[in-house]
Order: structure tokens, then sequence, then C-alpha cells
């Protein structure tokens, strides 16, 4: 994660990035000397180096990101040029306090491409990069990132490990909920929980015998209709007004959502 943000002279020789996939891989590039590559320049080796098709330049992009911003680069980016500037865009654009500006560092993250569009998504055929859009959905929704409604017909990881015995994994497969509220505690609900739903999906799942890259596209699929698939997430704040029996306002923390099909805003504390 470190050696982005380590550069010499004009004259020392840069050591290599290391670039994140969506599976957690990491990848070492040799990077030359500042300004470096641009964004194409780079993603076009990465096409090469995983042996991705054509269209993996477009369904997929850099990202610069950490725990307080992510930037998708656009094709004439440097991103060497950017993490020098990253204390910079954390001023201008996150919520960061300046002693963890300070100590921020940015990772090199192979993405989604937000600006390529879900339609096309469902037309591709190659397996590797299906697999790559497949882990990042996953990892997404997964952290809870995505809102994923009771009634939501996404159960994560269910559709490629149908083998996998899941009441041990349980756990691991479900994104964080929130916090049980007073009323909760003392009423049952009939409809199946998360963990319920989750070991049903299992037993509805395809076998080994299915195509792997059948099952990515039909997990993709199915993620679409999620709120903020797709999107770039940004720390954003709702105002509230004073007023009321305690008269508290303030700013409440949201995420913000910007995508092709428009802006979402999600509040965690209102589900």
């Amino acid at each position: 994660r470190g050696s982005l943000g380590v550069f010499g002279g004009s004259h020392t020789p840069l050591p290599p990035a290391l670039l994140y996939l969506p599976d957690g891989s990491a990848l070492p590039i040799p990077l030359e000397p500042p300004p470096g590559p641009t964004a194409a320049e780079l993603l076009r080796r990465l096409q090469g180096a995983l042996r991705l098709p054509p269209v993996a330049t477009e369904a997929l992009a850099l990202w610069l990101g950490s725990d307080l911003l992510e930037v998708q680069l656009k094709p004439r980016h440097r991103p060497l040029r950017l993490v020098r500037h990253w204390p910079e865009l954390l001023l201008r654009f996150s919520l960061g306090s300046p002693t963890a500006i300070a100590q921020d560092e940015p990772c090199l993250q192979l993405r989604r491409n937000v600006f390529f569009p879900k339609s096309r998504e469902l037309e591709l055929q190659e397996e590797e990069l299906l697999r790559l859009l497949y882990e990042e959905a996953r990892e997404q929704l997964q952290g809870g990132r995505y809102p994923n409604p009771p009634d939501s017909p996404v159960s994560p990881q269910t559709l490629l490990t149908p083998l996998c015995p899941p009441r041990p994994l349980l756990g691991e497969l479900l994104p964080p909920g929130p916090p049980a509220r007073w009323g909760s505690l003392f009423r049952r609900s009939r409809a199946p929980g998360p963990a319920q739903r989750l070991l049903e999906a299992f037993a509805r799942a395809p076998g080994p015998e299915a195509p792997p890259a059948g099952l990515y596209r039909d997990f993709l699929r199915r993620c679409h209709d999620l709120p903020g698939y797709g999107c770039a997430f940004f720390p954003g704040a709702i105002e509230r007004p004073s007023g009321g029996l305690l008269g508290r306002g303030g700013l409440r923390p949201v995420s913000v959502a910007v995508g092709l099909e428009g802006v979402t805003i999600i509040d965690s504390r209102q589900k």
C-alpha cells in the first residue's frame, strides 16, 4: 500500500506500485519517474498482464482510495501526480480531520468503471472479467455499502458457493446489521431473518456443473436492483432543522452514491 507514496529524485528509480484487484490480491506495477504514466496507459498494461479482453478498458477503471476519499481516475490522470496532491484533495472533498488527513495514504485499485452501463455489463462473456466485477460487487455487498432490503433477491455469495456449508460462514457472508431498537426487543416477527433467507438461498443455488461465467453474470444482474450498485460513493450530511421537543438540529452523516441513473442518499440510521 505504501509504495505509491514513496518518491525519489529524478534519477532515483521508483519501487513498483502495488495495484489492488477486486479479489484483494495485489499486483506490482513498475513505474517511470514522475510524472509517470497516465491511468489509460496503466489500464492498457493491466489488460495485457491479466489477459483481459479489450472491453476491460471500458468496464474497469483505476481508482485512488482510502478511508477518507475514493476517486475514479480519468484516462488522462497520472496516479503519481495525484498521490502527491492527495492531502489537497482530502481538504477539498473529504470530512477528515487535519490529523487524519496528514496520516492518510491512498491505495491504487482496479474497480468497476462508474460510467459503464449495466446493460453492457450483462452482455460480457469473458469469465475473468466477470469474476473481477463479481468480486467487487460481493465485497461491497458484504461490507454493507449497498442497502439490502429484506425482500431483496440478492444473498451474498450464495450463487457461487453452493457446496460450501453455509451455517458456519453466516457471520462472514452477511453484512453488518443496524443495532436493534427497543421496540424490536419485545416483539417477534414472523418474517424469516437474513440468516434463514441465506440458508434458503443456498438450497436453491445451482450445482458446480453450472458455468462460472453464467453464475457471475446472474449475481451481477441481481445486484443491479440494489440502490448504489455501480456508483461512486462520497461522504455527505443532511442538515436537520432545530425543532421538536428537544430542539436539536445539526448535521446527520449520510453516504451519497452518484451513478449514471442519478444520485442516491443512503442514511444507514434510517435504513
